[in-house]
């Protein structure tokens, strides 16, 4: 049985779900999988300065992190950051990998990847390593040549990589791994419509203050709405919603979520989604092919995510709140428009595969070990 050893960190929560459903579709298969937080591995003070303060800054100060992130994007001051990075943390990595003995490495986060290419530089270690980009661009601290292949989310996050020096053989655009549950059913009930156009508002991300604005704006649509509110583990604003919107418009049927399972079914039924980009949301909207209204987005990687699906012509950017409704009712009212973003969603879509993510995986291990035998030979 081959084993896998997972790589993640909680800054945010996108890269533990990529970890999480690798390690789902990888056991599924018989593969016996470690999936560990490196940060939390290695040293709780250096978690929470860095998941913790990544919190604070994007949640509080948005606009420092974008920079803080920009100015850690250029190769130069990347490189002394990572340096300092890999020399505190290989040591105990090495002793990780030694104790799982592992046959392919898999990192969800770009802190590991010069740690682990470190490590393969030094002879330390002689193992497959995949890098899986949980984002549309490419940070400059993924970037290292011991990576044996990337794993991205479209082909644009492949041109990313090929302008830092990638070679294009290493880069497979297989999109980004979400649940199986988002490939399991393309509803076409969407299609299949009574007279209410219907829009999933993932809030839960959005923060308290985005999500009212945006239902107070959504409300305001000269048109019928089905309106789908999904706000995570904040009970208090599920409440607060319930109380002052459910049942109080006559064209306006409102359904309030908390935390939910349901969000592959409730795509299938929605006609459009208005969240923040978050990489695993897009790739999650990227695979249900339903286009999406942003709103709001933490400066840097969401900035970018963001103007991925502008650019692919798969969703529209509004710089206030009060645009959302004007949006609604012009989709609504141009369905030809609607459609042409749906099939740009689609056109993304058609590389994404957990599958081959599994295959190539496999050829690399047996790769490695067949090489491996050839060097012992010798």
């Amino acid at each position: 049985m081959n084993k896998i050893l997972i790589f993640t960190a909680s800054t945010g929560g996108g890269h533990n779900q990529v970890a999480k459903s690798l390690e789902s579709e990888f056991k599924a298969k018989g593969y016996d999988v470690v999936k560990l937080d490196v940060l939390k591995e290695i040293s709780k003070v250096l978690d929470v300065l860095i998941a913790d303060g990544y919190r604070v800054l994007a949640t509080n100060m948005p606009k420092m992190y974008g920079g803080l992130y920009k100015i850690s994007d250029k190769e130069r001051i990347n490189n002394r950051i990572t340096k300092l990075f890999t020399k505190i943390t290989s040591d105990k990595v090495y002793d990780i990998i030694k104790k799982n003995s592992p046959d392919l490495i898999i990192g969800t986060h770009p802190f590991i990847v010069n740690v682990i290419g470190r490590l393969k530089e030094n002879r330390r270690i002689n193992l497959p390593f995949i890098s899986v980009v949980t984002d549309f661009q490419a940070h400059q601290t993924y970037i290292n040549k011991h990576v044996d292949a990337y794993i991205t989310g479209s082909c644009y996050t492949e041109k990313s990589l090929i302008k830092r020096g990638i070679p294009r053989e290493k880069i497979y655009p297989y999109g980004i791994p979400v649940r199986r549950e988002f490939l399991q059913s393309k509803s076409t009930q969407r299609r299949k419509k009574d007279k209410y156009f219907t829009v999933l508002l993932m809030g839960g991300s959005m923060g308290v203050k985005s999500m009212k604005k945006a239902l107070k704006n959504l409300v305001k649509c000269t048109h019928p709405l089905r309106i789908i509110a999904i706000c995570g583990n904040n009970q208090a604003l599920k409440k607060s919603i319930e109380k002052k919107y459910v049942s109080t418009y006559k064209d306006k049927k409102i359904f309030v979520y908390g935390y939910t399972q349901k969000v592959p079914q409730l795509m299938d039924v929605s006609d459009i989604i208005i969240t923040k980009p978050g990489g695993i949301t897009v790739s999650e909207s990227i695979i249900k092919n339903i286009p999406m209204i942003i709103p709001y987005y933490i400066p840097g990687q969401e900035e970018e995510n963001a103007q991925f699906l502008v650019d692919s012509e798969a969703a529209i950017k509004v710089d206030e709140m009060k645009e959302i409704g004007y949006v609604i009712d012009y989709l609504i009212e141009n369905p030809e428009k609607l459609e042409e973003m749906r099939n740009n969603m689609k056109k993304i879509a058609n590389t994404h595969s957990l599958d081959s993510i599994l295959e190539l995986s496999n050829r690399l291990i047996k790769q490695y070990k067949y090489e491996w035998g050839i060097a012992n030979e010798g």
